[in-house]
């Protein structure tokens, strides 16, 4: 089956985005932080936290979230990786697809793409 790249990327590029999102509104909540304009042009903003909220903000991690895996954060993976599947025209796939298949499938592509031949 022939995919249109661009609505598939489209797709992967939303769900990537609204992961990302997700992710920057838990580690730096709007009524934790500041935003001060960074002097140099084209670098992000400063992220400063308010007052009273410095150790609040400090665990906040990265680490932290993916240790708790709220249910949001996982359907978010899986929208993200739901996108990716149709891009390789995985029309079987699942969330519950073990992880020993995608990289079996994965191989099997990298394989075929480089001219090899192998299982």
């Amino acid at each position: 089956m022939a995919l249109e790249r661009r609505p598939v990327a489209l797709a992967i590029a939303q769900a990537a985005y609204r992961l990302n999102d997700q992710r920057e509104k838990w580690l730096n909540p709007h009524d934790w932080v500041e935003r001060v304009p960074e002097v140099v042009p084209g670098y992000p903003d400063r992220i400063i936290p308010k007052p009273g909220r410095e150790k609040e903000l400090k665990a906040q991690t990265l680490t932290n979230l993916y240790n708790k895996r709220p249910s949001w954060l996982v359907n978010a993976h899986q929208a993200l990786d739901a996108a990716v599947a149709v891009a390789y025209g995985w029309e079987d796939y699942s969330p519950e697809m073990p992880d020993e298949e995608i990289l079996a499938r994965l191989l099997a592509l990298n394989l075929e793409r480089a001219g090899q031949s192998g299982a």
